[in-house]
């Protein structure tokens, strides 16, 4: 199929305005090429048939292969029950770990130019992370609707992680910094929780020995590590952020309806990570205790 021919005049036109742009720069001062050659280029997109497809139904439509990629193919074997599980774990560390790296870089790269600030205007580094995860979240909560209806935990989770990155994506497009900042904190253990998952989840078939090794060795770290980020490191930022807003500095930029509803929703979200983390610890504590009396049994 051909391209129209006003798209395809766009197109010359914009390859056209390069070259000359290059050619200019080389002239005047060799060393902006570079500089220059950024700019045109921000100012290009690709074109098809004079629309453009933005990044979010792009990255749901990649999560969603991932998911099913996972459960037709990569976890074929697995028992039906865990399957879906595991699929999910496989969408999570395409997510987490890249999500790290994307909003750092888009966090710090405005902080360093402009200052941070929880409530500056987002930019389009940060708005492409924000597409990034709210594909991730939509193509999780579809998982958990079809496979888990009666999980209203995760469910309510998500819709509620939803809210706060489209609000803060579509409605106010400021804030990107603070939300991103929360990101970072929430997904930067995502790698060794969906190994620690996948573990658990194989830990009760007989015929994986390695996954019953795999999750009492990550356990004490993982328990450790994530106890650190959401216990210390988490409600430290959460508490800047809140104040900052009480402060009124988001004030003509984002409603205090808003913010004090961000502030729910992650505050209810370090809590119940909170609680969780701490009943983790319980039991492993507990199955250490019943397998030190097993032993002292055996020995008398």
């Amino acid at each position: 199929m051909s391209c129209p021919n006003s798209t395809k005049l766009l197109i010359k036109h914009n390859q056209i305005n390069f070259i000359i742009c290059i050619i200019s720069s080389y002239i005047h001062s060799p060393s902006s090429v570079s500089a220059r050659i950024e700019i045109v280029r921000s100012q290009m997109s690709i074109t098809v048939f004079e629309t453009s497809v933005p990044d979010l139904p792009l990255f749901f439509t990649m999560f969603l292969i991932i998911y099913l990629v996972a459960y037709l193919l990569v976890f074929r074997n697995w028992k039906p029950q865990i399957r879906p599980e595991a699929s999910s774990c496989l969408i999570s560390i395409f997510h987490g770990t890249p999500a790290v790296f994307l909003a750092s870089r888009a966090v710090f790269s405005s902080s360093s130019s402009s200052g941070f600030s929880f409530s500056s205007a987002n930019t389009a580094a940060q708005n492409t992370v924000l597409d990034f995860s709210v594909a991730y979240f939509l193509t999780d909560l579809l998982h958990y609707i079809v496979f888990y209806p009666s999980d209203v935990l995760f469910i309510g989770h998500h819709v509620a992680t939803l809210f706060v990155f489209i609000t803060c994506r579509f409605l106010v497009s400021h804030g990107a910094c603070a939300i991103l900042g929360l990101l970072i904190l929430a997904e930067v253990t995502s790698a060794c929780q969906n190994a620690w998952t996948l573990a658990g989840a194989r830990k009760s078939d007989p015929e994986s020995r390695l996954a019953v090794k795999v999750y009492d060795l990550l356990s004490p770290p993982f328990y450790l590590y994530y106890s650190v980020v959401r216990g210390v490191l988490g409600p430290l930022f959460f508490g800047k952020m809140v104040a900052s807003y009480a402060r009124g500095e988001a004030n003509g930029v984002i409603p205090n309806w808003l913010w004090v509803s961000w502030a729910v929703v992650v505050g209810t979200a370090i809590t119940v990570s909170i609680l969780w983390i701490w009943n983790l610890w319980i039991e492993l504590f507990r199955e250490r205790k019943a397998k030190k009396l097993g032993q002292d049994k055996k020995i008398r």
